[in-house]
């Protein structure tokens, strides 16, 4: 189970505290078992700062502490906050990042299933879509994509198997697997019945809770290969 903990401080040295904290990533370096950090400033009070830190799980946090960095980074990190910091200690129950749901929606559920109702809901209508494997290579509105979804469908009865999800800022990057039976015309080639496979990478980039632009990689050389080859 992921852990997180809170460092709640006040401090008029925030500069050399986050010295420190360069200081500790430096020194750790191979051995830490932080995953990530999160440093806020409080709007409201000046001088109050919030960290917040994840872990793998408790014992990976226990870890951890128990490394002599940590215990002589901390000690200077005390000496320059204006009194004792707070710490709370969670386990993490729900951990959702809500564009990768999305993301997850439009492989799931307009992708696969064929709900093109539910694009105006998920992407924004001035989309900019970049893909490898066209001879425009990038295309810009809801309808251009809402073409190619249509096109894929109508050639291939297909799924995706989305293997990992790694989001970062509005930024959400997905590496899939996608197996199809060739059904209709497919740039120039007619339909064989031949089960087919490919893999890629989509990069969705979020503006105001829709995709806003995409980025497509993948494999369409082997994808014209298997349909060249014929059936095994």
């Amino acid at each position: 189970m992921t852990f997180v903990q809170i460092i709640d401080c006040r401090t008029s040295r925030y500069e050399d505290m986050n010295r420190l904290m360069d200081d500790w990533v430096a020194a750790t370096e191979g051995k830490r078992t932080a995953t990530h950090a999160i440093v806020g400033k409080d709007r409201a009070q000046d001088g109050h700062y919030v960290e917040i830190v994840e872990f793998p799980s408790h014992e990976a946090a226990m870890r951890n502490s128990k490394l002599p960095e940590t215990d002589r980074i901390f000690a200077e990190m005390a000496a320059l906050c204006d009194g004792v910091p707070a710490f709370t200690d969670l386990d993490v129950v729900r951990d959702e990042q809500l564009n990768k749901t999305t993301t997850r929606r439009f492989f799931e559920e307009v992708a696969r299933d064929g709900d093109l109702g539910l694009m105006d809901e998920l992407f924004s209508a001035g989309y900019r879509d970049h893909d490898i494997g066209k001879e425009e290579p990038t295309v810009v509105g809801l309808d251009a994509m809402r073409s190619d979804v249509e096109s894929w469908r109508g050639a291939f009865d297909f799924d995706f198997t989305l293997h990992s999800q790694l989001a970062e800022g509005d930024e959400v990057a997905t590496r899939w697997t996608w197996r199809g039976t060739h059904q209709g015309d497919f740039m120039g080639h007619q339909p064989t019945g031949q089960d087919v496979t490919m893999e890629g990478t989509t990069t969705f980039r979020f503006q105001d809770g829709k995709i806003a632009e995409g980025w497509w990689i993948y494999d369409m050389l082997g994808l014209k290969r298997q349909l060249e080859s014929g059936p095994v």
